[in-house]
């Protein structure tokens, strides 16, 4: 019997090890193992030659101009594709909110994107946006619009990555607030209705409320993942051209190899960057949000 009340005691915690390890292995160390990183001067071919140098690293990276470049550029791009996710994804998901069969093989069309390789959606958007023989510059000038050099030109080139980030997204979050609006009872409408509300005000005081922990979700998930976005720039882009793409992540893998230290320092900070995001949304935003 004592055995048995030990059992049940420790279980709980015997049940939860794997992930705690998990977790410890993967995500609390290597964190740890950045912030060391940071404050040294690291070769990575000989860790003898590696010494330790304070907060040189810090110093030198908020004193030079690329790394805040490289800022300007991810704040430019998180701002542009949340906001144009969020506002496409909720105008589609309520054009779609209605459960009918044609519904559902758009919404099926819409979701393709998202589980297809970015590589590969990046390398057929390149080929899209080709100045000379690029579809979209085809369809420019059949309506008698300039055509664009898209990628190659620095006054475009964010504008076009945050295109096909924004083409990827939109129809995985479009169903999550399709199935947020199909999860609203029909007598919260009817009674308005009865109360001969505006479709603005039921809108407003009806439907964005009750979507609101989704919203919220999608908020912090895209800030964060857009915070850290790589593989669109890298394929379609390099950061350039003259910087014009250069975001926080991709000026770190610059400075993986020659210069580890410093591109630690980097991380350090986007991860700091990214925490006292989460938690502005948290203290401004999570009041604001009706759970049911």
């Amino acid at each position: 019997m004592d055995k048995r009340r030990i059992w049940e005691s420790i279980r709980p915690h015997a049940m939860i090890m794997p992930a705690m390890a998990g977790i410890i292995l993967f995500v609390i160390y290597p964190v740890f193992y950045l912030i060391k990183l940071s404050f040294y001067k690291y070769n990575l071919l000989n860790k003898d030659k590696s010494k330790f140098i304070g907060t040189d690293n810090y110093t030198e990276l908020f004193t030079r101009d690329d790394f805040y470049l490289a800022l300007t550029n991810t704040a430019i791009y998180t701002i542009s594709t949340v906001v144009l996710t969020v506002l496409l994804s909720m105008l589609i998901a309520i054009w779609l909110s209605k459960k009918t069969r044609f519904n559902a093989i758009v919404q099926a069309g819409l979701f393709t994107p998202h589980i297809i390789s970015i590589v590969s959606i990046a390398l057929v958007w390149m080929l899209l946006m080709e100045p000379n023989h690029g579809m979209l510059n085809f369809l420019l000038k059949a309506f008698g619009l300039p055509p664009s050099r898209w990628l190659q030109s620095s006054s475009s080139s964010m504008m076009s990555v945050i295109i096909v980030s924004v083409w990827h997204n939109v129809g995985y979050y479009t169903l999550i607030i399709v199935a947020a609006l199909q999860g609203i009872s029909p007598s919260i409408y009817e009674a308005a209705a009865l109360d001969n509300a505006s479709k603005f005000k039921v809108f407003y005081k009806i439907t964005l409320p009750m979507i609101s922990p989704q919203l919220f979700f999608i908020l912090i998930i895209m800030t964060i993942g857009s915070f850290k976005v790589f593989d669109t720039i890298r394929i379609m882009t390099g950061g350039g051209p003259n910087d014009s793409t250069l975001t926080i992540v991709y000026y770190i893998y610059e400075f993986r190899s020659n210069n580890i230290g410093y591109a630690s320092a980097t991380g350090v900070v986007l991860m700091a960057i990214i925490g006292v995001l989460t938690f502005v949304y948290f203290r401004m935003l999570a009041k604001k949000v009706h759970y049911q």
